[in-house]
């Protein structure tokens, strides 16, 4: 089993708003532009690139529940799952991303990818919110 550490965002916009905005893969370039330069979709799936090489994005059906779990494919062909959540918080919502501990990741890595995803959900809250 992964060690997971949950890496939170309050963003004061809706839950439905923020839902909105960061279920659509073709926004992330704007709020993770350390996962990936740019996204399209491309005979039904989307496909980014990354510092990595190409990768591609499986993101989880549109939902009421504001699950945005998804698959990413890397260029060796490993597929890494992210859950992803935003709840409604008051008048505003949280955004919750999962980081995953992969096998062999040191401890200085694991707290490198959870402060990139930090960065992003930061990214995402300034977007939403001016």
């Amino acid at each position: 089993m992964m060690e997971s550490r949950h890496v939170s965002r309050s963003i004061n916009r809706s839950a439905g708003d923020v839902y909105a905005y960061a279920s659509n893969p073709a926004n992330l370039p704007a709020w993770a532009p350390g996962l990936l330069k740019s996204v399209e979709w491309v005979d039904g799936q989307w496909v980014a690139d990354s510092d990595m090489g190409r990768i591609l994005l499986d993101w989880a059906p549109d939902n009421p529940f504001g699950v945005m779990d998804h698959h990413v494919t890397v260029p060796s062909g490993e597929t890494f799952y992210n859950p992803m959540r935003v709840t409604a918080n008051g008048a505003g919502s949280e955004v919750v991303f999962s980081v995953r501990r992969q096998p062999g990741m040191t401890d200085e890595e694991f707290d490198r990818d959870c402060a990139a995803v930090q960065a992003d959900l930061d990214a995402l809250a300034r977007i939403l919110e001016h």
